[in-house]
């Protein structure tokens, strides 16, 4: 795997930028959480997305399809949740068993070499 700097770095900031956003418009008690959370999971996903390359163009390919899909799934729902009212243990095993979810997954490709 190779990470391209300054793609990763647009990765890392529009990410922020995002995160930042669910902070401004979370109407509960967990705009930390939220801010966190939501961070590094569209992180995660973004860095794949835009910010790495991996040994073969297909594998290439086929993580960032998941990357994208993932990142979408991660918008959505901390989207949903920015406008709701949580619990802790929600958020943190929703997101959690996602985001493990898609590093299954991404591993899985790589490690196929797909």
């Amino acid at each position: 795997m190779k990470i391209n700097f300054v793609q990763a770095s647009i990765a890392i900031a529009l990410s922020l930028l995002i995160a930042y956003g669910l902070y401004s418009f979370q109407v509960g008690e967990n705009k930390i959480l939220l801010t966190i959370g939501s961070f590094v999971f569209m992180a995660t996903t973004l860095l794949l997305t835009i910010g790495s390359n991996f040994e073969t163009p297909r594998t290439t390919t086929n993580i960032r399809v998941v990357s994208g899909i993932f990142f979408v799934i991660a918008l959505i729902g901390n989207i949903g949740f920015s406008f709701s009212k949580f619990s802790v243990p929600v958020y943190i095993m929703t997101n959690g068993i996602l985001l493990l979810i898609f590093i299954l997954i991404a591993y899985s490709i790589n490690k196929a070499k797909q």
